[in-house]
């Protein structure tokens, strides 16, 4: 059997490029990253990764939504394990859900948050990749934004514009995120959860304590709803 065939059992071929070119960009970066390279750690011919993925674009975009996917799912695991699921709770409980998983809080979180760092250095000296990096923004906007709308239509979040609030959480996470990425000790992740939370209470005007991560603060004065 080829090793291309699949064995009862393993990872697909398409997995097993989209793995080995997480693990390769993380390492080497975007133009370290060869297709030869990939192929060889997935255990496949070129011809393969080529006919999967028809440009370098293409596997890139592809790699990143894969390494998004599996952080998620090791979110979602843990929170399954402590009894809880996806639809639990207020709309707060589900933003704080959204934020969380948008942190370097797990090691394949870490590794997507380097892919990110490789995709912000590679757009800015290679115009062939930004089309790239606004369609990954455009798909995290969404994201929250969706978290946001649902608050304010249930009316726990204050009548702000949820693509102006996902754009502020987005600037928090990238910012903060990127600090407890590098280790900086003065932004430790409990500092960096603390700070976005405040900011975030205080734009949809409820108190800090209803995102679970947020420093205990002084409550805000709620505006009307619509």
């Amino acid at each position: 059997m080829s090793a291309e065939a699949q064995q009862p059992g393993e990872a697909s071929a398409r997995d097993r490029i989209l793995q080995a070119a997480c693990d390769l960009i993380a390492e080497r970066g975007i133009g370290g990253a060869r297709i030869a390279q990939i192929a060889k750690a997935a255990g496949v011919s070129t011809a393969l990764v080529h006919y999967h993925f028809r440009t370098r674009e293409v596997l890139l975009a592809e790699t990143l939504d894969y390494a998004f996917d599996v952080a998620a799912a090791v979110r979602l695991r843990a929170n399954a394990d402590n009894g809880e699921s996806a639809a639990d709770g207020s709309a707060a409980r589900r933003l704080a859900d959204v934020v969380e998983q948008s942190l370097p809080t797990t090691d394949p979180g870490r590794r997507e948050w380097q892919l990110w760092a490789e995709l912000w250095l590679g757009a800015a000296r290679d115009p062939s990749l930004r089309p790239i990096a606004a369609q990954m923004y455009a798909r995290y906007r969404t994201w929250i934004a969706t978290a946001v709308a649902e608050g304010v239509a249930d009316g726990e979040f204050a009548p702000v514009d949820p693509g102006e609030t996902a754009d502020l959480a987005m600037a928090l996470i990238d910012g903060l995120g990127l600090r407890v990425l590098l280790g900086d000790p003065s932004m430790p992740l409990e500092r960096a959860r603390e700070r976005i939370g405040e900011v975030l209470a205080r734009e949809l005007q409820i108190s800090a304590g209803q995102l679970p991560f947020a420093a205990d603060g002084p409550p805000v004065r709620a505006r009307a709803r619509r």
